[in-house]
Order: structure tokens, then C-alpha cells, then sequence
């Protein structure tokens, strides 16, 4: 069965922190205690220990991301013998989408606000058919 890996909160006061640099790559064989990443807290840089063993299916948040909440999931140990698609990655990765704090976000409203509307792909879209018409209705 796969274990998600979540972000720690390795201070009491800890709300978020960055994934400075990864350790381990998918695929990578991991025990207790392994080493798998730095992470960067506004007061210092700490690694991150494995508690425990598998191997490395999936890292859901790159070396570099900021603020990356507490109990987000950062990666994905898959157990003996899985395969690394048993992993119900959509569903951690809509976890990760809420969890992770976009600071751009406004601006990204904005950009969806102020995006052009998708062209119409209705089969009546022109068309100079009457509601009234489709019916039975006489205007």
C-alpha cells in the first residue's frame, strides 16, 4: 500500500516552509532514517528523515517550491512489490493544489478573469433556428 509522504512541521510554530533539494529520485529504495530532503523553514534549512521504508514512486513537489503547507504531501512511497501507478496520484495532486500557497494567486485571477471566453461548440451557435420553433410553439 502507498504512503504518502507529507511535509512536516519540524517547528512548533511551522505553517509552511520550501523543498530546498531533493535526496532521493523516484526509484530510489528508502529505509528509516534515510535522509529523503532539505527543507527550508523561515528560521533554518533541516533535512527531512524517512520513517518509512519503500521505494520512492512519485515526488509530488519539485526542489525550489515555497510555501508548501504542513501536512501537504510532498511524495509518494509505494510499499513491496507495488508498482508505481498503484499510486492514486490525481487525487494527491488535488491535495497538493489546495495545500500549497499560491502567492500569485490574484494575479491569476486575474488573468482568467480577463481571458477571452472559449469559442462556442454548440450545434446552434448561428444558427437562426427560433426556441420558439424547436418547440412547437408558433410565434
Amino acid at each position: 500500500m502507498s504512503i504518502q509522504i507529507l511535509m512536516p512541521a519540524l517547528s512548533p510554530t511551522m505553517e509552511e516552509g520550501k523543498i530546498s533539494k531533493w535526496l532521493v529520485k523516484e526509484g530510489d529504495t528508502v529505509k528509516s532514517g534515510d535522509i529523503l530532503c532539505e527543507i527550508e523553514t523561515d528560521k533554518a534549512t533541516m533535512e527531512f528523515e524517512a520513517v518509512d521504508e519503500g521505494r520512492i514512486g512519485k515526488i509530488l513537489v519539485p526542489a525550489g517550491t515555497e510555501s508548501v503547507k504542513v501536512n501537504a504531501p510532498i511524495a509518494i512511497l509505494l510499499g513491496e512489490g507495488e508498482a508505481p501507478g498503484a499510486a492514486d496520484i490525481p487525487a494527491v495532486m488535488t491535495l497538493i493544489q489546495e495545500a500549497v500557497v499560491e502567492e500569485s494567486k490574484p494575479k491569476a485571477v486575474a488573468q482568467i478573469i480577463s481571458a477571452p471566453a472559449p469559442k462556442s461548440s454548440s450545434p446552434l451557435e448561428g444558427s437562426q433556428v427560433r426556441v420558439a420553433n424547436l418547440v412547437g410553439v408558433r410565434a
